[in-house]
């Protein structure tokens, strides 16, 4: 149940149109639900404005469905994350309005959002390999109702790539910045802007990379200020980080 819905069930119990018996029985399931396999948290909406966010990862394709379909009867809206391709053909057949990207691994089920931020995300990716994990933090930005644009393969390898799209970079609220190998794009892009930069670190890279470690200290050790560091692939992480951000800048204006 998010914040919309429990306020029309509150006016309709004011106004007779819901007894309070059957009030009960709608909020019975706040603040969670207790399957045989996962306590599911209706009541973070309440909390933070969206609701629990499933990563797939580890759990069965029966444990997804179950979870999925007592989300969607509360009215939530479902952000499902590093999942299979036979997770979105099985989860389809619940809600037409389901939508996979193959790239992030994401699955959605969901309205499009009512309004768009103003505040724009840019989402940054040093490398074509880097784009699942940037992909990942669009999903997720976008899913929460931020305006996202994307710059793709502008690492340092070839700097005059990013600096030929500095409009990009000037228009941004923040910045999500995704690298691997040795991860020093997000230094570069924080030495050229005045906004938060989250460094994404991925674990694309030959043997000494360690699978993102070697990006990842970079990123921690950025001489650049303003740049803060997520977990190795975190795209998910990065991208809902960003939101908040972007949100913070709409109430100000």
């Amino acid at each position: 149940m998010n914040l919309d819905l429990l306020k029309q069930l509150l006016e309709d119990i004011y106004r007779q149109k819901v007894t309070p018996e059957e009030g009960v029985q709608m909020l019975k399931t706040l603040p969670y639900e207790a399957l045989d396999f996962a306590h599911i948290d209706h009541h973070r909406s309440l909390r933070q404005g969206f609701p629990e966010v499933i990563y797939c990862e580890g759990k069965t394709t029966a444990q997804v469905v179950g979870i999925v379909e007592r989300m969607l009867a509360q009215g939530h809206p479902v952000l499902a994350t590093r999942a299979r391709e036979e997770l979105y053909q099985e989860l389809k057949r619940l809600d037409e309005r389901t939508r996979y990207n193959p790239l992030a691994r994401t699955i959605v089920i969901a309205d499009p959002p009512s309004r768009r931020t103003e505040g724009r995300i840019l989402v940054a990716s040093a490398g074509t390999s880097d784009i699942p994990v940037a992909e990942e933090a669009v999903v997720t930005a976008e899913t929460l109702g931020s305006s996202v644009d994307r710059l793709y393969d502008v690492g340092v390898a070839g700097l005059h790539r990013l600096l030929a799209h500095q409009e990009l970079l000037d228009r941004a609220r923040v910045i999500v910045v995704v690298a691997g190998m040795d991860g020093a794009l997000p230094s570069v892009i924080g030495g050229l802007v005045e906004k938060p930069v989250i460094a994404v670190p991925t674990s694309v890279g030959y043997g000494a990379s360690f699978g993102g470690i070697a990006a990842l200290l970079t990123m921690l050790n950025s001489c650049a200020a303003g740049v803060a560091t997520v977990n190795i692939d975190n795209g998910f992480g990065a991208g809902y980080i960003a939101h908040f951000i972007n949100i913070l800048g709409e109430k100000q204006t």
